[in-house]
């Protein structure tokens, strides 16, 4: 995380976030999310900030079957990625919600013309 540029009052906000982290393997959970996250697009400063805002995204949510296939519906969209990664950096929280929560937002996005 310091990596990222990451300081320790921000490591500090995740860990009382979520206290789970201190039993997480670096190699199995939090490298691998950090790198997807970079290669969807983020830079250090959007991963920093958005794991610091929504650790669970480290602690809860499986890479392969949580996590990518929101960006997949995403993706089905015609989001590219960057607009992706840069949605994700200001709204975090959309990968918390299920699949079906988030099919539905994008349907009420693209009904109401906000989406073409």
């Amino acid at each position: 995380l310091k990596e990222l540029g990451m300081d320790g009052s921000q490591m500090a906000k995740m860990v009382v976030k979520s206290a789970q982290l201190f039993g997480l393997s670096l190699e199995d959970n939090l490298k691998p999310k950090v790198q997807w996250l970079k290669e969807l697009g983020m830079d250090d400063s959007q991963v920093a900030k958005t794991v610091t805002n929504f650790p669970q995204l480290i602690c809860s949510y499986s890479l392969e079957e949580n996590l990518k296939p929101k960006v997949a519906i995403l993706r089905k969209c015609g989001f590219a990625d960057k607009e992706i990664a840069d949605a994700l950096a200001r709204f975090p929280p959309f990968l918390g919600y299920s699949k079906t929560r988030c099919e539905h937002r994008i349907h009420v996005l693209e009904a109401s013309g906000c989406l073409t």
